[in-house]
């Protein structure tokens, strides 16, 4: 028995083992089958990808878009044709959609078809190939029926990166001679709070160099040992001033062999006098963090970047630059100047995200700076301009028999002239002009003018527009009685401008003692018996705020690249002392009576003095404020009769990438 079970025994053993090898071979052929059918749909749908994300990248790199013409359908297909995804063709299609990007719930980029806009582009390629052989055995085994064909499809979305907008702002273009030269040395080494004697030159030559944004920060970089830095960190570094003038003269001069120059030896006598005041450079050049480098490839005028670096500088120091002015012949003029804050010279960021909230944390923003001018006059001066002596002389007449009445005085002529009756002690009023006062003194605080973005469109690289809201310089005025001393502060908030009236006509009473028609004797004058006149101006003149403005291309000159010189839209405003004399009901003219109190009810005497009185403060005063403002305020960049905000836009800010 034994002998036959080991005789039969490996015969069943073989025939059990080829069972397995056909089961065996048969179930690799089946995953042969579906490894070779698998990967015939894998390298399908990577070839169809590949053709999508292509066609996706080509089109949005040359701008395309879904409106008239729809160049991105244009130059999807192309590309799709080009490598081999021959379309329009048999069981082939291509879409191609424009849209925007979003962010869902979960803060993943959605793309948001829309037409009208081409920040993004989407194209989907499908293919219908024959079903896959795994489809089919599942049918065998009870599955859902499958077609013959199945229908591969591959999604991409491409952008570029976000538009880039910038806003240069500038109120004038200075050119500078050698009275002028005087003025900037005192004006900007008063703010800085050391000496300049830079000659007109110099000056001119800082005005007529440019130099590149990207180039200083660079250098900034290397000369603070910030290499490896980006540049938002350099513009929220606390930096010397000196050092920020020393890498201007670094990007000019790298090899340090134009020292002569005027230019050069300009920015070394301002390093010197800059002292060791620490400021921000960010305070004055905004760049949205995470921009293309690309964004700083623009220029900026040396004098413009210079000056912003000195009212930045003296925002820190609180120092009141004090500077005589010589105007006509008229020597005993003193300006006290202070920065009350500095401009914001240029912005640079993402107008989309500027457009969400136009004054939020994101926006694209520029201002001029905030000025405090203090003008003193002294008057005995200006007595000898005949108007305002005519003046006060036209105001003893109309004024006479008013007293009469207020004074109860036996006024019977007027400003020492009298004929009294025989025997009889005369009093006369005794009316001082303006000529015997001490001085006048002028008040001018210049706010910001300032510009932002508010909206823009990017359908194609040729067709954009941006939006800004502009506001030109609110100028306040006063005039009057003003201490220095409490005008200006420290770096902190400055005290606010407390203007007192000035008193131009003093009406006193002198008494005479007469025997028959001879004069015996005089008493002194006792002023201010019969009270007075005075003025004060306290006003806001000179501000057109909100002005909307669309900068467009075409014509594409309009509306520049980032990394080509702004163009400038100038936005007017009257001059603020043409201003006054539109704003004649702000000027204060005041009649006191003995006791110090106003005097009401005088009619039409009254309104004769005030209209004789602005009538001298516009014919004289005006012309004099209208030099010196503009004498001062134009070297420090501000012009108050325009302001220029320049604009750039770029659609394209660099390569297209797949963001989908």
């Amino acid at each position: 028995m034994s002998s036959r079970l080991q005789f039969y025994g490996p015969t069943r053993q073989r025939g059990a083992i080829g069972m397995m090898a056909a089961l065996t071979l048969a179930m690799a052929l089946v995953f042969m089958l579906v490894v070779v059918d698998s990967g015939r749909l894998y390298l399908e749908k990577r070839d169809l990808q590949r053709v999508a994300d292509m066609a996706a990248l080509e089109a949005s790199t040359r701008g395309g878009d879904c409106a008239a013409g729809a160049t991105a359908t244009v130059y999807a297909n192309a590309s799709a044709n080009r490598n081999g995804f021959t379309f329009p063709g048999p069981n082939r299609n291509l879409q191609v959609a424009c849209g925007i990007l979003t962010l869902d719930a979960n803060n993943l980029r959605v793309f948001a078809g829309d037409p009208s806009k081409s920040e993004a582009i989407r194209v989907i390629a499908s293919h219908v190939v024959p079903q896959s052989f795994a489809g089919g055995i599942g049918a065998l085994f009870g599955g859902a029926p499958r077609g013959a064909t199945v229908n591969l499809s591959a999604t991409a979305v491409a952008a570029l990166p976000p538009p880039l907008a910038s806003l240069t702002i500038r109120s004038t273009t200075l050119s500078v001679d050698t009275s002028k030269s005087a003025t900037l040395n005192a004006l900007f080494g008063g703010l800085l709070g050391g000496n300049l004697n830079i000659n007109a030159a110099g000056w001119n030559g800082l005005v007529n160099t440019n130099i590149s944004l990207l180039g200083y920060l660079d250098r900034l970089k290397v000369d603070l040992n910030l290499s490896t830095a980006g540049y938002d960190q350099v513009l929220g570094n606390t930096i010397a001033v000196s050092q920020l003038i020393q890498t201007a003269v670094n990007v000019l001069d790298p090899s340090g062999t134009l020292g002569a120059t005027a230019t050069i030896g300009s920015l070394q006598a301002l390093k010197v006098a800059a002292g060791t005041t620490t400021v921000v450079l960010g305070n004055v050049l905004h760049i949205e963090t995470g921009s293309n480098v690309t964004a700083l490839a623009t220029n900026l005028k040396v004098f413009d970047l210079i000056e912003a670096i000195v009212q930045l500088a003296n925002k820190k120091n609180g120092l009141v630059a004090t500077l005589p002015i010589n105007l006509s012949g008229l020597a005993q003029i003193t300006a006290r100047v202070q920065v009350l804050e500095p401009p914001q010279l240029s912005a640079i960021g993402n107008p989309k995200n500027a457009a969400l909230a136009p004054l939020g944390p994101n926006r694209i923003y520029v201002k001029t700076a905030q000025i405090r001018t203090l003008l003193s006059i002294n008057l005995p001066i200006l007595s000898t301009i005949q108007p305002l002596l005519a003046a006060a002389a036209d105001l003893a007449g109309p004024l006479t028999n008013t007293l009469n009445a207020l004074l109860h005085l036996n006024l019977v002529g007027v400003i020492d002239s009298l004929t009294c009756a025989l025997g009889a002690d005369c009093q006369t009023p005794s009316i001082v002009p303006l000529s015997n006062v001490v001085g006048l003194d002028v008040a001018v605080d210049v706010a910001s003018a300032n510009s932002y973005v508010t909206a823009y469109s990017c359908l194609s690289p040729t067709s954009k527009t941006l939006t800004t809201n502009t506001s030109t310089s609110l100028v306040n005025l006063k005039v009057g009685k003003i201490d220095p001393n409490t005008t200006f502060g420290s770096n902190t908030a400055p005290p606010a401008v407390v203007v007192q009236p000035l008193k131009v006509i003093d009406i006193g009473v002198k008494t005479c003692r007469r025997f028959l028609i001879f004069p015996v004797s005089c008493d002194p004058r006792i002023p201010s018996v019969g009270g007075g006149i005075d003025i004060m101006v306290d006003t806001s003149v000179a501000q057109n705020a909100n002005i909307p403005h669309v900068y467009s291309a075409p014509p594409a000159t309009s509306l520049p690249e980032i990394n080509q010189p702004p163009f400038y839209y100038s936005f007017s405003t009257s001059n603020i002392v043409s201003s006054l004399s539109d704003t004649l009901t702000n000027i204060k003219v005041n009649m006191y009576g003995p006791t110090g109190s106003l005097v009401s009810g005088l009619g039409t005497i009254l309104s004769a003095v005030t209209s004789v009185l602005v009538d001298t403060i516009n014919g004289v005063l005006s012309p004099l404020l209208d030099t010196l403002i503009n004498t001062l305020l134009v070297s420090l960049g501000i012009d108050l009769n325009k302001v220029d905000v320049g604009a750039n836009l770029s659609c394209q800010s660099g390569r297209a990438s797949l963001v989908i």
